[in-house]
């Protein structure tokens, strides 16, 4: 398997919409998939999406039992997840502090569903069916975004908690339990 470069902010393949997978015999998902774990490690990542690679296909990953940029979060399962449908539970969202692996060093308030169902698909073609909420929930929408050629950017509530995480937990705006990707 190999790492590969994450796309930054700015480049405008991060803008577009990804394209479905229809065949699930491909030839190369599975190296795909194996990269974005590579890769998603490599940056001690808790997602990553496709499109962050530079491959425009609508699948994305996610999941740690822990890691060193989340040492307060429960474990989120590792899951691969293809052609993802999202379903809030309720209309209740929370406001939370979120990164991006490609937005490198950056922080910002962004409002999520507090609880959703998932479906789609795993690397077989198996539907996938799940209910997550808090950490999971914010995972997987933040997640499934880059699929639209969404960044949490793009959804900050309040561009005054927008900035460098070295910053804002100097200042005492983000506590360093709270960044996400």
């Amino acid at each position: 398997m190999a790492i590969h470069p994450v796309l930054r902010l700015g480049d405008p393949r991060l803008l577009q919409t990804a394209t479905e997978i229809t065949d699930f015999n491909q030839t190369g998902l599975t190296t795909l998939i194996g990269d974005m774990f590579d890769t998603m490690a490599a940056e001690d990542g808790a997602g990553l999406a496709a499109p962050q690679i530079g491959i425009g296909l609508r699948v994305v990953i996610f999941g740690f039992d822990s890691n060193p940029r989340y040492p307060d979060n429960n474990p989120v399962p590792k899951t691969v997840l293809i052609n993802p449908k999202i379903t809030p539970l309720s209309d209740e969202k929370e406001d939370g502090w979120e990164g991006c692996l490609s937005v490198p060093g950056m922080r910002g308030m962004v409002s999520r569903y507090c609880r959703i169902r998932y479906t789609g698909f795993d690397a077989t073609g198996t539907a996938i069916d799940t209910v997550a909420e808090g950490f999971h929930a914010r995972v997987v929408q933040h997640e499934c975004d880059h699929l639209d050629g969404i960044i949490y950017t793009q959804r900050l509530t309040d561009t005054h908690k927008f900035g460098f995480t070295e910053e804002l937990l100097d200042s005492g705006q983000l506590a360093s339990d709270v960044c996400s990707e």
